[in-house]
């Protein structure tokens, strides 16, 4: 294990020498074409990211409709609606680790247009199912998509922007998806209101924005890099004691930041202290909001600041968040003000996490590693919805108070588990970089 280790060091160590070189030829490019790049990020990267922001403007105005068609618009029973939307999620889960060595082998954007492809005819065949049957094979092709897009869009994202830029990178990427899921979602529900057409039309524009996207890769990105593979494949990732850690502290956090302020926060805000589906919809705004607001400053805040550090606020913000809730059901004049500023601090940790998750397993992963790594990452975010959707959901309905206590605790844990993740980090990851200034910025 320990021989494992020092070789994995020594190909980030290699890795790391040639990200140098390869930052400085493009500083001296792009100082000697004097193009401005907002926050150090280049033209090309910028351009990704817009297609990300088309391609989530498409998946947000389907997301919060899929089961409202197929049950409404298509007659079938709701158990039955559930399960195909349920696939969609269930072979992602499948699909992720198998599209790791997909992309170490033939590089990150081919793998990611092959997935918006897969998409594409998935939500297209979703558009025009009659049956249950088929309407299982269209989810089944969406969800094979959804899992290998993931991986390698976040693979594409830290491949294209220099180590001490993947943090801003990352922002910027989640800030468009966000922005693109919220305006999606409003678009959506005007075209919702014509009914099956209406519905139609929603899986057939977003079948189209996958292909918008999968064209502007093809365009725009101009390499596909490949680094040389190395022996081992995923034999190799587990036993990297860390980046296992790093998983596992994932799988936690992302149950209680995002599946139990998604799934448990709005039934309990609902039964246990009486507000409006009105106001519900105000505290999921203002979870996003402040994504979109406090993304970006709070990857340049992290700069230069231990990546451990920042995880564990992310977790204290989490725990602090679960308290909040319980005080809302406590009946006080003020549990809609707690509720809200649970929203908002949860979207705050949210971005104080994912401003180091990935970057970090970035400058983990060996180059020739790095697709298995981003797929593992994507698994373990998958594996932590589904814990906090099916035993959050069962415990809610046993004791509200201890759903939130438990999900308290485990945030804990995964702070308790940041700090000591620190030691195992190599030197060089610990911080998060701190870009070098070109004139433009």
């Amino acid at each position: 294990m320990d021989e494992i280790n020092r070789m994995l060091a020594r190909q980030r160590q290699a890795d790391l020498v040639r990200e140098a070189q390869r930052s400085q030829l493009a500083r001296e490019h792009q100082a000697a074409r004097r193009a401005p790049a907002r926050l150090g990020l280049s033209r090309e990267l910028w351009l990704v990211v817009l297609g990300i922001f088309l391609n989530y403007v498409g998946y947000g105005a389907v997301l919060p409709f899929e089961v409202i068609y197929l049950h409404d618009g298509r007659g079938f029973n709701l158990g039955v609606a559930g399960l195909v939307v349920g696939l969609i999620n269930g072979v992602a889960v499948v699909t992720a680790p198998l599209a790791g060595p997909l992309i170490d082998r033939f590089g990150a954007r081919a793998v990611a247009a092959g997935a918006g492809v897969v998409l594409a005819a998935g939500y297209t065949g979703l558009a025009f199912v009659h049956s249950p049957a088929q309407a299982f094979v269209a989810a089944a092709i969406a969800g094979a998509g959804n899992g290998a897009l993931n991986p390698s869009q976040s693979t594409l994202v830290a491949t294209l922007a220099p180590q001490q830029l993947r943090h801003r990178a990352t922002a910027v990427s989640r800030v468009a998806a966000n922005v693109g899921v919220g305006i999606g979602g409003g678009v959506g529900g005007l075209v919702a209101a014509y009914g099956l057409t209406g519905f139609v039309v929603l899986f057939l524009a977003n079948g189209v924005t996958y292909l918008v996207y999968v064209c502007v890769l093809v365009a725009v990105v101009r390499g596909d890099a490949r680094p040389e593979p190395i022996t081992g494949g995923y034999r190799l990732v587990v036993r990297d004691r860390a980046f296992v850690q790093l998983a596992l502290m994932n799988v936690a956090m992302i149950a209680v930041g995002w599946g139990v302020f998604t799934w448990l926060v709005p039934p309990y805000a609902k039964d246990e202290v009486g507000i409006s589906a009105q106001l519900i919809g105000l505290l999921l705004l203002a979870n996003a909001a402040t994504v979109v607001l406090a993304q970006v400053p709070i990857a340049v805040f992290a700069e230069g600041r231990r990546r451990a550090v920042m995880m564990a606020l992310a977790a204290g913000m989490f725990v602090g968040a679960c308290l909040l809730v319980l005080a809302a059901g406590t009946g006080t004049d003020l549990a809609i003000a707690a509720l809200f500023v649970a929203a908002v601090l949860v979207g705050v940790g949210e971005c104080f996490h994912t401003t180091v998750l990935m970057p970090l397993a970035a400058d983990l992963a060996p180059a020739g590693l790095r697709g298995r790594y981003m797929a593992s990452i994507g698994l373990s975010w998958w594996i932590g919805l589904a814990i906090a959707s099916a035993f959050g959901a069962q415990l809610l309905s046993v004791s509200p108070t201890a759903a939130f206590l438990v999900a308290a605790v485990v945030a804990l844990a995964a702070g308790v588990s940041a700090l000591t993740l620190e030691r195992r980090l190599p030197d060089a990851c610990r911080l998060t970089p701190r870009p070098h200034r070109s004139p433009d910025e």
